[in-house]
């Protein structure tokens, strides 16, 4: 799937340039070192992404497609409860035996 998120990060979310790529890549390098020295931890995919949506909208906010970048928060937000619920259900299986 590495192919297909790179290609949503930059193409679809919104048409980056090599600056605006450079920028959003500094901004979550920054963000998720910060987060690292203060103990806190972060996605690296919500915080590039957060980036990426800003690097659009800092050259004007009609530049990002907001449907896609909807559906990739809706994706989030329903990853992480099922993910819970998936790795609950593993540990209930593996006290079963």
């Amino acid at each position: 799937g590495g192919w297909k998120i790179i290609e949503t990060m930059g193409s679809r979310i919104t048409k980056l340039s090599q600056h605006q790529g450079f920028s959003a890549s500094m901004g979550g390098s920054i963000v998720v070192f910060t987060a690292s020295l203060l103990g806190i931890p972060v996605s690296t995919t919500h915080t590039i992404t957060g980036c990426v949506i800003g690097s659009g909208v800092a050259r004007r906010a009609s530049a990002v497609r907001w449907g896609v970048a909807q559906s990739v928060m809706v994706a989030w937000v329903i990853t992480i409860p099922a993910s819970a619920a998936v790795g609950a259900l593993f540990y209930l299986l593996t006290r079963l035996f």
